[in-house]
């Protein structure tokens, strides 16, 4: 490819294959989502123990009662935190319908891009970037994904092997 000579790749799109990318394990799980485990589980352990320190609380010497109020605090930071993770989650999700439902019946969709600038053509809908303006990007056995002014994730099986392989290239060439 001639150093500034656009390189065109339409993309086939299949919203399952998006789909496949975005929601693989559990991403798309509000209280098991890598955002939200953690917090779901400390939260419950928390919980569990509050719960023992209840039907125990009878057993509990005055000077040692403090405990109860102290893991009841805990449990309440856990339950603001795990909530906040869980309004993350359920925000991302709802972006990524709706992006996943402009994909639904695409006329067009191709990405242009030469040493200089990379584009994107989603149904008549132009985004132009500068490689310099993209931040990071992955490149995964199933799908490249580039981070920036714009942010983009393309499907491996949405292009040829050839195509896959020359955007391959290109982002590893001009994004560091």
């Amino acid at each position: 490819m001639n150093q500034n000579q656009d390189k065109i790749i339409n993309l086939n799109i299949n919203r399952k294959d998006f789909e496949e990318v975005y929601f693989t394990g559990n991403q798309g799980s509000l209280f098991f989502s890598s955002t939200t485990k953690g917090k779901t589980i400390t939260t419950m352990v928390v919980g569990v123990i509050l719960v023992i320190l209840f039907i125990f609380k009878d057993d509990l010497s005055k000077e040692k009662f403090g405990i109860l109020y102290f893991v009841s605090f805990l449990f309440l930071l856990c339950a603001v935190y795990l909530s906040l993770a869980i309004n993350k989650v359920s925000r991302w999700r709802k972006e990524v319908v709706v992006y996943l439902k402009t994909l639904e019946n695409p006329e067009i969709y191709q990405i242009q891009f030469n040493s200089k600038v990379f584009k994107v053509n989603l149904n008549n809908k132009k985004e132009t970037s500068l490689w310099t303006e993209f931040k990071s990007a992955e490149i995964d056995e199933k799908f490249i994904s580039l981070e920036g002014k714009f942010n983009y994730m393309f499907p491996k099986k949405s292009m040829n092997m050839a195509d896959y392989n020359t955007l391959t290239e290109a982002v590893k060439k001009n994004i560091n």
